[in-house]
């Protein structure tokens, strides 16, 4: 990969009177967050953090990330409506993490009383990172897949805008009109009001579940301003709510504070900490209901560590996928190395290889939201704790990806303007509508580009570690 901006980046007097122009671009383009002090009001806010130039990625490896998309949306479907395949898999998961636990206990109480949802809609974004070869080249490889609360497709829409201005500031026209426009957001809004109009109520709401605290709320209303513009309603509630003044009519049609519900869109519920008692009732009765949930119980465990390391065994993408090898070929080129831990042969030999040589792996438990991943020496100490125990089942192995390291600023509110080794995470976000056994939609939608510091291993942009970027193509 080129160089990028390197000289630009040596200017410490330049990079600071840039940053000044781009954070004032930024909070003039709306690429917001409410501060750690307030997070439930908007009265004083901040800049998301991002970086001061676009980071250069390979074209080939941006065109292949979209290219797949539509499969991952096709394969994330598939073992969704698998109930076997989900239940084998996680057989063993389900014995020792609680969470995904509680979360297949509700699947199968709403398999066994029968799914009254008829319309399924999945909004996910698959992260991958640029593997870096013995020979130079780069090579795409998936991170994961999030199939619930996918975020930064709002935000990701305004950056465009303030990267082509620093360009424009530095008389780099040229270079500004590469940055590649991008609005996720307007392609999530399609998917939701796709869903909303063939569940086939005029009347009826979309009900974003949110977070008491949510510093990240700008990023939601670009969706929920999406949505009004066709017309189509949100509204904002959390789980208390739902358990307190949500109910079910005797068709199952879910009801909040009197409205019918159409579509239930979840920004809260991928972490243990986000449930309570009171909250995981709340969660069953939407489950229950007819709403189309975004994602259903099913979508969210379809996108669980475990069974993104039982799809890299052979054979499974063929058993899910049946008579689409290009569709499997195409999957499988991003698949990076992933290892079972269950109990057993297989698990032991993956844990001697990671504690033979722990820089080239990750530990990962079933847990979305960043910064739960384990790594080097704290990955040694864990797997010794846990090589001769059954809890050893809650987490996967998996290849640590080596990217290629860049220079880049990362602007904070607070922090000085200076240049930082890099790495990025591209992630691309997918659309998929179905009706009955039918997908009626199927596309992508944009892409997120996201940069830390190479000292950081682990966490995105609402964990606080990674920062908004925009891909500069080369």
């Amino acid at each position: 990969m080129a160089t990028g901006w390197g000289s630009l980046l040596q200017d410490e007097q330049q990079l600071e009177e840039l940053a000044r122009q781009a954070v004032d671009r930024a909070l003039a383009e709306g690429v917001l967050l409410r501060t750690s002090q307030e997070p439930s009001s908007s009265d004083v806010v901040s800049y998301a953090p991002f970086t001061l130039f676009p980071s250069l990625v390979p074209s080939a490896l941006l065109e292949q990330a979209y290219a797949v998309q539509m499969d991952f949306n096709a394969l994330v479907d598939a073992v969704s409506q698998n109930a076997a395949f989900l239940e084998q898999t996680l057989s063993s998961t389900i014995k020792r993490d609680n969470f995904t636990a509680h979360l297949f206990d509700i699947h199968k109480q709403v398999l066994k009383e029968g799914i009254a949802q008829t319309v399924f809609l999945g909004l996910n974004r698959s992260d991958y990172m640029f593997q870096r070869n013995a020979d130079g080249s780069a090579a795409l490889k998936q991170i994961e897949i999030n199939t619930i609360s996918a975020s930064f497709g709002g935000l990701a829409s305004r950056t465009p805008a303030v990267h082509r201005h620093v360009l424009n500031v530095l008389s780099k026209t040229k270079e500004a009109a590469k940055i590649l426009s991008n609005n996720p957001s307007k392609g999530l809004a399609l998917g939701i009001a796709k869903a909303w109009e063939l569940y086939g109520s005029a009347k009826a709401l979309v009900l974003l579940i949110a977070q008491e605290k949510e510093r990240n709320i700008f990023d939601q209303r670009a969706i929920e301003n999406e949505l009004l513009a066709r017309n189509i309603h949100v509204i904002r509630r959390r789980f208390e709510d739902v358990s307190e003044k949500g109910c079910l009519d005797q068709d199952r049609r879910l009801f909040m504070d009197g409205q019918e519900v159409a579509v239930v869109y979840f920004r809260d519920g991928y972490m243990p900490s986000q449930y309570s008692p009171q909250n995981w009732e709340a969660r069953l009765l939407l489950e229950r209901s007819r709403a189309v949930k975004c994602p259903d119980i099913a979508t969210q465990l379809a996108g669980t560590k475990k069974v993104q390391q039982e799809l890299s065994r052979m054979g499974i993408l063929e058993m899910l996928l049946p008579g689409q090898p290009e569709t499997v070929a195409r999957l499988r080129a991003t698949f990076a190395g992933l290892y079972s831990l269950d109990m057993g042969e297989e698990g032991d030999q993956a844990i001697a290889e990671a504690l033979a040589a722990p820089s080239q792996f990750v530990l990962k438990p079933q847990r979305e939201g960043g910064g739960n991943n384990l790594y080097g020496e704290e990955m040694v100490q864990v797997l010794e704790r846990l090589k001769d125990s059954e809890e050893r089942a809650s987490y996967i192995l998996m290849e640590k990806i080596e990217p290629e390291p860049f220079g880049n600023c990362l602007l904070r509110p607070g922090s000085p303007v200076r240049m930082v080794q890099c790495i990025s995470e591209l992630g691309i976000f997918g659309v998929y509508v179905r009706q009955g056994k039918t997908l009626v939609m199927n596309k992508y939608v944009g892409h997120l580009l996201r940069t830390k510091a190479i000292e950081h291993a682990d966490g995105g942009v609402a964990a606080g570690v990674a920062v908004l970027d925009n891909p500069f193509p080369v």
